[in-house]
């Protein structure tokens, strides 16, 4: 969820130019959500923008609309500013990204949370669109927070040859033979957000690749869900876990990924890891 959930990113994000309609229409439900949030509440406001069947994590995966019924009222302020919108090219489906701050007491709280979001969208029978995934990371307060929203230009995918979902078997294969690391060198679009908790996002390839060459990730992936594709864009969401040397599990959580079709190529434009505290935390 982004409520609980620089200048790299500014510097990055110069140059794409802001793509109209659909994205626009994004744009502005992200706007319309956060006024509702404002005016009605969180409760009310994601129950209203979320899809019947979207997901959020708290921690695992469940039912957004059920989970924020079921919670008591909550008087939190929650602001954000979407940085990051990417449409299909038939606008059934979008991903947006963004930064937020969450105050538990209200807009006049001195605590605050910085966060970072994904949303995925989805086009409706009436041509609104509603949040079919809402998951967000917490990290510290970033040197900036970007106000504007970008998208990148077209790519020109007229013929779709394969599915996201077959173009990925060999990244989780590659990442499973051969480590995590050559695995998103060779899958990372350049232009692609890491997003990991307690970091401000990693944008762009050369930023994430760095972040995992200092790690070293030890990632094992379960076996991956149907992907959910539109034209072309794709996303999918399932488990997965990091490692030590000597096998013994680290972390383990809920990811999503974003694929885009950059000329002619499946590549992953977001990538987030959503941690699941161990059991008695």
């Amino acid at each position: 969820m982004r409520a609980i959930n620089s200048t790299l990113i500014i510097t990055l994000l110069t140059g794409f130019h802001i793509a109209q309609d659909p994205a626009q229409k994004i744009y502005d439900t992200e706007r319309a959500f956060e006024k509702t949030v404002a005016e009605k509440g969180i409760n009310s406001a994601f129950i209203e923008y979320l899809s019947p069947d979207g997901l959020i994590f708290n921690p695992e995966a469940q039912n957004g609309r059920e989970a924020w019924k079921n919670r008591p009222s909550s008087p939190a302020s929650l602001t954000w500013n979407p940085i990051w919108i990417e449409v299909s090219s038939n606008g059934a489906l979008a991903y947006s990204i963004g930064n937020g701050i969450y105050k538990p007491k209200g807009k006049d709280d001195t605590t605050q949370y910085f966060t970072h979001y994904l949303s995925i969208w989805s086009r409706q029978p009436n041509g609104e669109y509603k949040a079919v995934l809402d998951a967000g990371i917490n990290h510290p307060k970033p040197s900036t927070v970007p106000t504007e929203w970008k998208s990148p230009p077209a790519t020109g995918n007229a013929k779709l040859l394969n599915s996201a979902g077959d173009h990925a078997v060999p990244f989780f294969a590659t990442v499973e033979a051969d480590g995590a690391l050559k695995a998103y060198k060779a899958f990372l679009a350049d232009d692609a957000f890491l997003m990991r908790n307690g970091n401000v996002p990693y944008f762009g390839k050369a930023a994430a690749l760095s972040y995992l060459e200092s790690t070293k990730p030890a990632i094992k992936f379960s076996k991956r869900k149907t992907f959910l594709e539109a034209g072309d864009l794709a996303w999918v969401s399932s488990l997965y876990s990091i490692v030590d040397r000597s096998g013994k599990e680290t972390e383990r959580g809920n990811f999503v990924q974003v694929w885009k079709l950059r000329n002619g190529k499946w590549q992953i434009a977001a990538d987030m890891f959503l941690p699941v505290p161990p059991k008695g935390q």
